[in-house]
């Protein structure tokens, strides 16, 4: 295994533990649902934007599924996981342009992707009624709000450590 393989791996690693904590730590319960509000999506939107839409997947997909599965939510856990991750992929290719107001659409648009996909993934997979669904719409859009600070976040580290920027353009 190459090098640049293992720094790869490590970090994708590490990124999803921060994910995995952010999520974890933060956590308020959504009784209409069994779900809970989280600040996972800042994180996600920043290793999005950070290292690309392989890895951010796998570091957002990742990180909110071993929380779910650590916090007890294993039912949401196979959702969150591709939810999430396809938040990543989402804020990745658009964001990639780096100007800001396109990474914050870039963000916006993740966020619709994790509100609707759940909306889906809560009524038809884990065969919730429509209005439970429905319910957590609300409680998903203040989360994926939130998120947004992944886009100042980001840029501030790029700012201070110019190199982050380079692997996003690796994938």
């Amino acid at each position: 295994m190459k090098k640049q393989d293992i720094r790869t791996i490590a970090l994708i690693t590490v990124m999803a533990a921060v994910v995995c904590i952010l999520t974890y730590i933060v956590q308020i319960p959504i009784p209409a649902t069994s779900g809970y509000f989280h600040l996972g999506d800042v994180a996600a939107n920043f290793a999005a934007l950070a290292f690309g839409p392989g890895p951010g997947f796998l570091i957002a997909g990742g990180g909110m599924a071993i929380a779910d599965l650590i916090a007890g939510y294993a039912s949401f856990a196979p959702g969150t996981f591709v939810i999430h991750g396809l938040q990543a992929v989402v804020v990745a290719y658009i964001g990639r342009n780096r100007k800001p107001w396109v990474m914050f659409l870039a963000a916006i648009a993740g966020g619709a992707v994790v509100v609707a996909g759940y909306f889906v993934y809560e009524w038809l997979v884990l065969r919730m009624a429509a209005g439970a669904a429905l319910a957590e719409v609300l409680p998903n859009l203040l989360q994926v709000t939130s998120g947004l600070a992944g886009v100042p976040l980001y840029l501030l580290v790029a700012r201070a450590y110019p190199p982050l920027t380079r692997w996003a353009e690796r994938s």
